[in-house]
């Protein structure tokens, strides 16, 4: 984050019908409007994103954000484009965290009980400290995958994990230096590929990707403009609620 001096008067701005906290970021003080995430709060507070942001949608990790509150010594974790702000919170800036991924060609691992073990033998300095899933913003058992992948329990550990978004808070945190997340990523490669029953419909629709049947409809989205686009989109059908659809329900 860089501040910008242009912005930084917004501060005093507030909104005067919901009100304002104090909240200080790498130690200065600020007053942010009731409401606001934690990265809208920053940049109202003057401070410019130049990484760290990514999708701003709850998806990507990138935000990942370790606090405190006012007379609070607990760490808290949350992503920064989701948590909104409260009064006292203090934030700092998160040093990048090396976690490097072991490298393997997953067309000729074998789903057997110390693959996971063998890729990441470091899962087994794992000490039960349970501060991986007190770190994790998904809320995610992160010690019980690890303790899966122990086991060779692929498919639990891929289930259990499968909602990870891969923000790093858990391996940030960790005593043994575990890579967790991952461990849970190839957990699930290994559950996609080996365990998990073919899909018919990925196949037919490959199949018809291979084939080019819509190679003239992708021609067409790509140079077509906005406007079309939100048009085409607001208008598509979900299959899922189908259901809602028939029995009168919006499926938009």
């Amino acid at each position: 984050m860089t501040e910008t001096d242009a912005e930084c008067a917004k501060q005093d701005e507030g909104n005067p019908e919901e009100g304002t906290v104090e909240i200080f970021i790498m130690g200065k003080r600020y007053e942010v409007p009731i409401g606001f995430t934690i990265m809208k709060a920053i940049e109202f507070a003057g401070y410019q994103y130049i990484r760290s942001c990514g999708c701003r949608a709850g998806f990507c990790g990138a935000c990942s954000t370790v606090y405190r509150k006012e007379d609070e010594q607990k760490l808290h974790f949350a992503l920064a484009c989701q948590a909104l702000v409260e009064d006292g919170m203090h934030l700092v800036q998160i040093p990048f965290v090396p976690a490097n991924k072991e490298k393997y060609d997953i067309h000729e691992l074998k789903p057997d009980d110390n693959v996971l073990l063998s890729i990441y033998p470091e899962i087994a300095r794992c000490v039960s400290c349970n501060t991986c899933t007190k770190s994790c913003p998904q809320d995610i058992n992160v010690m019980q995958y690890i303790q899966c992948a122990l086991r060779g329990d692929i498919e639990k550990a891929a289930e259990i994990s499968f909602d990870c978004i891969q923000c790093g808070m858990c391996a940030m945190r960790c005593p043994a230096d575990i890579k967790h997340y991952h461990v849970g990523q190839l957990a699930r490669r290994l559950r996609g590929k080996y365990l998990d029953p073919d899909s018919e419909n990925l196949k037919k629709c490959l199949e018809m990707l291979k084939s080019g049947k819509y190679d003239k409809e992708i021609e067409e989205l790509v140079h077509m403009d906005n406007d079309k686009i939100i048009e085409l989109y607001r208008a598509r059908k979900i299959e899922a609620k189908g259901e809602l659809d028939d029995e009168g329900g919006d499926g938009q």
